[in-house]
């Protein structure tokens, strides 16, 4: 199998969308413990943007390709394996899902849930996998509880929504424009705040009687922390997932966080070991697919892109224009 070859999108140098590439590569070898899939659709993620300027290097030992999220078929798995070829899984990948086939560590695969499309399923690993660390298992969302969700119609954002409000949390969220913010409140949101021209400060302490929020998703960082600790509750959580607002904080009033007894963390997942992302893994088939089975909640897609229209959507993606998932589609290949 080696010895054969794949189409795959490579990164000719770090920069804009036009370094993104296709190219002709080796089929990768498995690893102990890999299942080779034949990748039928690819999620595009934030994290794929970073690694193309350069900003976010691969793992030692993970592929250098992009491409965290995959739906495919199963060609080859080891003898004890769950899996079998022929299987539809998706998976978390450590990189390397822009591409024909992609070995994948075999406890960060899933079934494909209920009656998904293979598109569905792409939209699932990245994210969920995501939400579920962020939200559930480093801040501590319980039911009765307050989230304020930054970037509520993205990827990570509307999966957050939905997640948050079936497992019995009220849902505030930051966006841009008033469909958007009409997008989450038909996804689970009790409201939102445009942030073009409301201060969520002002209206979080309005929507909350003063009280604030007991968890907070930020994909902003530095541009919103001091904002961040004006709108937590005393024990509240702020969990940093992403610098869209930069890393370094101006001014911060560090009291605050000493007299309402704020819990301040953040992580990455990439870098996590396959044990862990595999405890995910278990989380995720135990709690939520059977949410997503019965269609109590679904990945929202923005668009479909096959694989030859890879720079267009990073474009897409990086200005901002998009609600939802946007999805590779390798089926034709």
């Amino acid at each position: 199998m080696n010895t054969q070859q794949m189409k795959a999108i490579i990164v000719q140098n770090p920069g804009g969308p036009e370094e993104l590439a296709l190219s002709t590569l080796p089929i990768p070898t498995c690893k102990e413990g890999e299942i080779l899939v034949r990748v039928l659709a690819a999620g595009i993620n934030r994290p794929d943007i970073m690694q193309r300027k350069g900003l976010y290097p691969p793992p030692e030992g993970a592929s250098p390709l992009l491409g965290l999220e995959i739906a495919g078929e199963v060609v080859s798995a080891p003898s004890a394996s769950i899996f079998k070829p022929g299987d539809h899984v998706c998976a978390l990948t450590n990189g390397g899902g822009y591409a024909e086939y992609c070995a994948v560590p075999e406890q960060q695969c899933l079934p494909w849930p209920k009656d998904f499309t293979v598109h569905e399923a792409a939209a699932l690993s990245e994210t969920f996998f995501t939400v579920w660390t962020n939200l559930f298992e480093i801040g501590k969302l319980t039911a009765g509880e307050t989230v304020l969700i930054h970037g509520g119609s993205g990827g990570i954002g509307t999966a957050a929504i939905q997640l948050a409000s079936n497992f019995g949390a009220t849902v505030y969220t930051t966006v841009g424009s008033k469909e958007k913010g009409e997008l989450c409140k038909r996804l689970g949101a009790k409201d939102y705040i445009n942030y073009t021209n409301e201060d969520f400060v002002e209206r979080i302490h309005e929507l909350t009687n003063k009280q604030g929020v007991h968890i907070i998703l930020d994909i902003m960082a530095a541009a919103y922390f001091n904002q961040n600790i004006n709108v937590l509750s005393e024990d509240g959580r702020l969990v940093i997932i992403s610098f869209q607002g930069g890393i370094k904080a101006n001014d911060v009033n560090l009291a605050k966080i000493v007299t309402k007894r704020l819990t301040v963390s953040g992580s990455t997942l990439r870098p996590r070991s396959n044990e862990f992302k595999g405890h995910i893994a278990k989380e995720l088939y135990h709690h939520v697919w059977p949410l997503l089975s019965s269609r109590k909640i679904s990945p929202l897609i923005h668009q479909i892109f096959p694989l030859s229209e890879v720079r267009k959507a990073h474009e897409i993606m990086e200005a901002g224009h998009h609600s939802g998932k946007m999805i590779l589609d390798l089926s034709n290949l």
